[in-house]
């Protein structure tokens, strides 16, 4: 597994390439947008995503999916909702047997369906598939900062090869057999950091950003427990403390989303201002559909999908959760 391909030259993108890259892999990175992949290829460094991160000259830019296809694995890096559409790209081209490890975290809006399912609806048997989901910012992974992550997959042999080939002194991939949990927790996470960020836009305070976490963390095992995840996974990297970073830091673009929905600030003109996707967005209407559908009740995936997709007023949604029945632990 000598040479690695990425699909997706985003921020998280491009930081794996690096830690790749930094594991002894030979990298070649693809990029939706030509001045992109050129700039990166001119300058070593990804000016439009990931500014003042200096790239390894052997790290090579694309836009072609079928160059990045011939590669020993591909981390996929698109986001969520675009997933699909890159498979059905880079199918013809795919070479039967490359592992597609996915690196999008979130719930496909129409159909509610995770990740791991809509690669194995595209490309089908000739991708065995792997998950990679963790806490994890892309300029600490990009500057060799200490981080870990959950590798998910349920050939175990196979999952084992990865983490060895994309593990440094500072990127640790641990193993799990679990795909269903590492996702669900990856993608559910974002909607959670939407709702803590609003509770610190609003100055509601430390304790009520504690509880939202704790609470949220409940759903999101709920909504394991029905669909057949293993509880240890949503206590783990990819649960817990995914959710943990993405609800407590304003690097990460759901909680400063929910930051500044919480001081006023209108959806349209917060992403508006943005270049990158802001998963949880799009998350928070798959998810709350999703749990319908599995008649777990999620309140605060509800709540956000409500301010963001319904025009629900925030003082409306805070007072409705704060008025739910009291109940047990």
């Amino acid at each position: 597994m000598q040479k690695i391909g990425v699909i997706g030259a985003g921020a998280w993108g491009t930081a794996l390439a690096i830690a790749a890259n930094r594991a002894g892999r030979d990298v070649i990175l693809q990029a939706h947008e030509p001045n992109v992949a050129t700039t990166i290829n001119d300058t070593h460094e990804n000016t439009t995503f990931l500014p003042g991160v200096i790239l390894a000259p052997s790290i090579c830019a694309t836009t072609d999916l079928a160059e990045v296809a011939d590669v020993d694995a591909v981390l996929l890096v698109t986001p969520a909702q675009f997933l699909r559409t890159v498979c059905e790209q880079i199918k013809p081209h795919w070479k039967p047997g490359t592992p597609a490890i996915i690196c999008a975290k979130g719930i496909e809006q129409g159909s509610y369906k995770l990740m791991s399912d809509v690669v194995e609806e595209t490309l089908g048997d000739a991708a065995p598939i792997a998950i990679l989901s963790g806490p994890t910012f892309a300029i600490e992974v990009a500057k060799d900062m200490p981080t870990a992550v959950t590798l998910a997959c349920v050939d175990e042999n196979l999952g084992l090869k990865i983490c060895q080939a994309l593990s440094s002194r500072c990127f640790r991939p641990y193993y799990s057999y679990d795909v269903l949990g590492s996702q669900l927790g990856g993608a559910l996470k974002n909607v959670m950091a939407i709702a803590c960020g609003i509770i610190v836009g609003r100055q509601m305070g430390d304790n009520a950003r504690a509880a939202l976490i704790t609470r949220g963390l409940a759903e999101i095992a709920r909504l394991g427990a029905v669909l057949g995840a293993d509880e240890h996974t949503l206590m783990g990297l990819s649960g817990l403390g995914d959710l943990t970073l993405t609800c407590s830091a304003m690097q990460s673009r759901n909680f400063s989303l929910g930051v500044q929905l919480g001081q006023g600030r209108a959806l349209n003109d917060i992403l508006a201002e943005r270049n990158a996707v802001t998963e949880g967005v799009f998350t928070a209407q798959a998810a709350t559909e999703l749990a319908r559908r599995q008649q777990v009740d999620m309140p605060i995936c509800q709540a956000v999908d409500g301010v963001l997709n319904h025009g629900v007023e925030l003082d409306a949604i805070i007072t409705g959760l704060l008025s739910r029945p009291l109940n047990t632990e």
